[in-house]
């Protein structure tokens, strides 16, 4: 990985560590939502490292894959590998995921679960992929005007570009943060978000729907 990437993460997981101290100062548990995929996987590991009392600090993910949580494909999988460590594996983690066959049908449980969490979060971290998707609110799914208009917290998609279905936070939930931030690598990811902000169509590019509100960008080559 390249040193630019190592030094955004460490970057970001010390902007995140310091905002989550910021708000436990004030309050008894905060609310932290991440995003799977590899590129939070350095900042995972950096924010694993800090000191917080996180026994405090609930964590969850924007969305899920609906595929078991042994699976290389499972979010959950990437959290509880490298951000629950050491002193955070202290924190409380709440899945996106049930033993409902669909996401459709567990749906609701799942919503069941993630009742108890700490809103608004404190931080929501964000990734974006080459088609402007961020979560699971991607262009070409027939759940994306829902998952843009719905307050129901969580959305089961399906999309013809993914193999496997998935639940999401709405974005009306995710927007109830303190703080957003994206997080991205990669000069493909760049033009993409250069593409976004010159326009407002939000169902060509999703990660639109979060460029009205403050938005923190962390970026590396």
């Amino acid at each position: 990985m390249s040193q630019a990437r190592q030094q955004l993460a460490e970057q970001l997981a010390e902007a995140v560590f310091q905002a989550l101290y910021d708000d436990l100062s004030r309050q008894e548990r905060v609310l932290l939502v991440v995003s799977g995929g590899s590129t939070p996987v350095p900042f995972f590991k950096a924010l694993a490292g800090k000191s917080l009392p996180w026994e405090r600090v609930d964590v969850t993910l924007a969305d899920e894959r609906w595929v078991d949580e042994q699976s290389s494909d499972s979010n959950a999988k990437l959290v509880r590998e490298h951000l629950l460590q050491s002193e955070a594996a202290a924190a409380t983690f709440i899945p996106l995921t049930s033993r409902a066959t669909t996401p459709e049908e567990g749906v609701d449980e799942v919503a069941k679960q993630t009742e108890s969490l700490t809103w608004p979060a404190s931080v929501v971290i964000l990734g974006m992929g080459g088609d402007g998707h961020t979560a699971s609110l991607f262009p070409d799914s027939p759940e994306l005007t829902l998952a843009l208009a719905t307050e129901e917290p969580l959305v089961a998609v399906r999309t013809p570009s993914q193999p496997q279905p998935r639940i999401t936070f709405s974005a009306d939930r995710l927007h109830q943060a303190r703080r957003h931030i994206l997080h991205i690598t990669g000069d493909d990811k760049r033009a993409v978000l250069a593409k976004a902000l010159n326009g407002d169509d939000v169902r060509q590019l999703p990660i639109r729907a979060f460029l009205t509100c403050p938005l923190a960008i962390y970026w590396a080559p």
